[in-house]
């Protein structure tokens, strides 16, 4: 896996979803639809690296999201991150890297994500909002937009996390 690449595009997708995703949400939705493309590219990177590479990123990402947008309690987001990557990089090891198990790992890895978050807030009191309500409100049209933008970069997120395969040496040169 290309670290270096990855790290430099987890953090352009991070400035792009800061900077430019507000704009293009609707008004009606800005507190309910809030996709973490940082989380989309921890994922690849637990699917096409490991489970090293997944928590790593989930850790390293997932703090800096809790640094930049929720700043009243620190380590949700990193703690939340670094399990679903060390999980999906574990489920990645035990079946084919394929485009559908890797959006049915997005796609539960998101729920899973915020599902997390919550039950800390929760536990913390942060929020006093009932769980079905938050499942409705945010929870799964996060993830389903989650899910889209996956299903959008899956092609040139594998290429930038890949190494090209070595071209085999000609054995009868001389």
């Amino acid at each position: 896996m290309r670290v270096n690449r990855t790290i430099l595009a987890t953090l352009a997708l991070l400035l792009l979803e800061t900077a430019v995703l507000p704009w293009f949400t609707p008004g009606e939705w800005t507190g309910r639809l809030t996709p973490h493309l940082a989380f989309v590219m921890t994922m690849f990177a637990a699917f096409f690296g490991g489970r090293h590479h997944g928590f790593l990123f989930g850790l390293g990402f997932g703090l800096l999201s809790d640094i930049l947008f929720y700043g009243h309690l620190i380590g949700a987001y990193g703690f939340g991150m670094a399990l679903v990557g060390y999980l999906a990089g574990l489920a990645a090891a035990r079946m084919h890297v394929r485009l559908l198990s890797l959006a049915w790992t997005v796609l539960l890895g998101g729920l899973v994500l915020y599902s997390i978050v919550y039950c800390i807030y929760m536990l913390f009191r942060i929020t006093h909002e009932s769980y079905l309500f938050m499942l409705t409100w945010q929870i799964v049209p996060t993830a389903l937009a989650q899910l889209i933008f996956a299903l959008a970069i899956y092609v040139p997120a594998r290429k930038l996390l890949t190494k090209p395969n070595a071209a085999p040496a000609d054995e009868n040169a001389d």
